[in-house]
């Protein structure tokens, strides 16, 4: 049997495929992001899912297709929790632009992520080509919920954020700086902690400040990690993810003034990788 996982910092998607490439389940645990996260607490993570433990010994192939992923120290160890867990399978691991590009389109392309956090890549049809690499959710990660996260907290604390917003913002989280720095600082998945707080634009009825916030970071996004790639003006750009999901007007509004040509938008990517292995696996049985 065959497991295949798109996995994120906030949480994992999985989807077991029988030989003949029928779905046997879905899940979802927390998410697995090597580079913030043990090997122990991965593990555990792993453990607590019961289908995932009813299935183990049965896995032939594991398929994972996770943020933090970037880097061989990463991908390494991510692939030894899940040898010692799925002890008959054989792991492959890959950064998740590669599964926002299996989930997207089969030509050339820019594909991006904007999730927890963000990421893109060119694809040329056949190889996935990820020129700047990604240094995370204090650096980097333009345009994602993290970020946005920050920037909601920080206009809320220097008093930047309209004050009926304000108001409705403090009803909605705890503010309080011990909370937010115990979590920022001491606690696991900081990043997921502050995309959290972007919730609150996709929750509330759009105004004035919320388009103001997006379309600044969408701006962002496309400047640094978009426009830089020679081929932005020539294929589509498509996107993944939840954040790009909900602000897809943006999105289209940012493209049309950067005269990029807009792709697909995609909430998750998890049903266009099941179609790619499904047909790796028919390939297989020609």
């Amino acid at each position: 049997m065959i497991l295949i996982a798109d996995g994120g910092s906030t949480k994992a998607d999985w989807i077991l495929l029988d030989k003949t490439g029928e779905q046997v389940f879905k899940t979802r645990t927390v998410g697995l992001n090597p580079e913030i996260l043990s090997s122990e607490l991965l593990k555990s993570r792993i453990q607590e899912n019961q289908d995932l433990t009813s299935c183990k010994d049965n896995v032939t192939n594991v398929f994972f297709y996770g943020a933090g992923c970037g880097t061989e120290k990463n991908t390494l160890l991510l692939k030894s929790v899940f040898e010692s867990f799925f002890v008959n399978a054989k792991v492959d691991v890959k950064e998740d632009t590669f599964a926002a590009v299996y989930a997207v389109t089969t030509k050339p392309g820019i594909v991006c992520i904007l999730g927890t956090g963000s990421n893109s890549c060119y694809f040329d049809g056949e190889k996935v080509d990820v020129r700047i690499p990604s240094l995370g959710y204090i650096l980097m990660d333009e345009a994602s919920g993290n970020y946005f996260g920050k920037k909601l907290i920080r206009d809320y604390y220097y008093h930047k954020m309209p004050k009926d917003i304000a108001a409705k913002f403090e009803t909605q989280f705890n503010l309080e700086a011990d909370t937010i720095k115990r979590n920022i600082y001491k606690e696991q998945n900081p990043n997921a902690f502050l995309a959290q707080f972007a919730e609150f634009i996709f929750k509330n009825e759009r105004n004035v400040y919320f388009n103001k916030v997006l379309t600044k970071g969408i701006k962002e996004f496309f400047e640094n990690r978009i426009i830089p790639f020679k081929e932005s003006g020539q294929v589509p750009v498509h996107f993944v993810g939840s954040i790009a999901y909900f602000a897809q007007d943006i999105i289209k509004d940012v493209a049309h003034y950067y005269l990029v040509e807009l792709g697909d938008i995609i909430r998750r990517p998890i049903d266009g990788l099941i179609t790619y292995h499904r047909n790796q696996l028919k390939l297989e049985k020609i």
